[in-house]
Parts: structure tokens; C-alpha cells; sequence
């Protein structure tokens, strides 16, 4: 316990998140206020400043202090240091991976070519490492489903997109969850219809939550993520993962698209028959 009584402090990274999800109800609005925004920005501590938090949540910097000793930190530099030892070594910022690639590589058609090499390895990974038992029950709990929601944000948007994009054009009864606007299209959640949440480390809380709505729900969950011990996965009846080879810390989506166009060609497929 702290000086002030407040809980030890969390350290991991999955303890933080349900720490976070404890002490959300009943905080002070503008603690609330940081614990949303520290929700939707976890992969952001390590890399930013406390006026870059507050000024993120609306907030005075006091109130993310604050916020950091409700949550067991004795301030914002501990609580930074968890994300930075969770996060930092796999995940540099924009500006050090662009220095980084400066200093050795060539031109863009290098550049072009070594994307390609590490999209060749990544779909050749995803081929090997299929489990094939878990894409069947995926694609049959998805074609039963009398609606699929479809969430991915941040670096999954684009699969997202495109997968809500190709299951409309499988006329395949579809939702695309943005969350443009910050609009919350939670309550869309019907008895009888599924989601695909997609997400990889560092993990959108926003998915996160939207999955656990609806399993909470009843609804059946199909995941698609990077690893069987990803937070997304504990939510999920059917779990797909894919690993992208990552080349000066940029990662591309090859197999994360080709596992996309699979699910929704295959669903499409399966409810053509039926």
C-alpha cells in the first residue's frame, strides 16, 4: 500500500488494464476523463509527456498526478516506466524507426523491396502457422450469425475496413464499428449476430471492451489478433492469429489482409450454399 493508502501498483500491463477497469465508476469527472483517455492511449504512455496526457483528456496536469496515485504510482514517471518496459523495446516511436531507417537504408526501390521481403515472410508464416480446426469454427460461427460486427482500430482499422468491405460485397450482412465521432455503437449488439474484433500489441482498449460487451452479451466472438495470449483472445470462442515480420519496427498487414479476405470469401461462400 501507499503512503496515502492507495493499492500497490500494477506491474503489468494486464494488471494495470483491470486495475483501470475498477476504479473507473464512481471516480470525479475529470479523473474519468483521464482514465478514458490513458483507456484509449495505452500504447502512447511510454512515448509521451504528462502535459501530452492532459492535454489529451481535457485535464489540468494535477489531475493526471492524481490519477497516477489513484491508480498505485507515486506519480506519472513510475506509471510511464511500466509502458516503456512493456512497450518500448518492440514498439519505438515514428521518429526513431524513421532515423533508424535512415542510416541504412537505400533508396525507395530498397525500401520497396525489403517491404515485399518481410510481406513474402509474413504470408509464408501465416500458412505454416494456421490452425486450421480454429478458422473452421470461425467461419462457421460467422456464417450463422445473422449479422457480423466488424471492429479494428487504430493499425487494424484498415483490415477492418476492408473485411466489412468485402463480406458487403459477399452480401454478407455486415456493421463496420469506427468509432468515428467517438460514437459508441455498442447497443447495435442483437441476440443472434457475431463480431469479428481484430486487434494487435499494442492492443485498442476500445476493441478490448467492444469484445467483452459481447460476449457479455451472448454474442459469439471470432478473434483475429497476433498471439494466443493477446487480452483479445481470452474474449473469444474462436481465435485466428497472424504475425507480421516487421521490417525498421514498421509492420505491414500482408498476412493480416490475406487471413481477411479468407474469412470473408469463405463465410460468403458457406451462406451462398446454405
Amino acid at each position: 500500500m501507499s503512503d496515502e493508502g492507495n493499492p500497490a501498483a500494477p506491474v503489468s500491463v494486464e494488471a494495470f488494464r483491470l486495475r483501470l477497469a475498477e476504479i473507473g465508476e464512481g471516480l470525479p469527472k475529470r479523473l474519468q476523463q483521464c482514465a478514458a483517455h490513458v483507456a484509449a492511449n495505452l500504447d502512447r504512455i511510454a512515448v509521451s509527456t504528462v502535459a501530452e496526457i492532459a492535454a489529451g483528456a481535457d485535464v489540468p496536469p494535477s489531475a493526471v498526478m492524481r490519477f497516477c496515485q489513484l491508480m498505485g504510482f507515486s506519480g506519472y514517471s513510475e506509471m510511464q516506466r511500466l509502458f516503456r518496459d512493456a512497450y518500448a523495446p518492440g514498439f519505438p516511436d515514428y521518429a526513431t524507426r524513421l532515423a533508424n531507417l535512415k542510416e541504412g537504408a537505400g533508396g525507395p526501390a530498397q525500401l520497396l523491396a525489403e517491404f515485399v521481403e518481410a510481406g513474402r515472410l509474413s504470408l509464408e508464416g501465416a500458412v505454416k502457422s494456421l490452425d486450421e480446426a480454429a478458422l473452421m469454427r470461425a467461419v462457421e460461427t460467422l456464417s450463422q450469425a445473422a449479422m457480423v460486427h466488424v471492429v479494428g482500430l487504430r493499425r487494424a482499422y484498415p483490415v477492418a475496413s476492408y473485411l466489412a468491405y468485402v463480406l458487403e460485397k459477399m452480401s454478407v450482412p455486415a456493421m463496420l464499428h469506427d468509432g468515428t465521432g467517438r460514437l459508441d455503437h455498442r447497443h447495435a449488439l442483437r441476440p443472434g449476430e457475431a463480431l469479428l474484433a481484430i486487434s494487435f500489441a499494442p492492443y485498442s482498449e476500445e476493441t478490448l471492451s467492444l469484445a467483452a460487451e459481447a460476449r457479455g452479451r451472448g454474442l459469439a466472438v471470432v478473434a483475429l489478433t497476433d498471439q494466443l495470449s493477446s487480452p483479445l483472445a481470452r474474449q473469444a470462442d474462436a481465435v485466428l492469429t497472424v504475425q507480421e515480420v516487421d521490417f525498421g519496427a514498421f509492420r505491414s498487414l500482408s498476412a493480416s489482409i490475406a487471413m481477411a479476405i479468407t474469412l470473408a470469401v469463405a463465410v460468403g461462400t458457406r451462406r451462398g450454399r446454405a
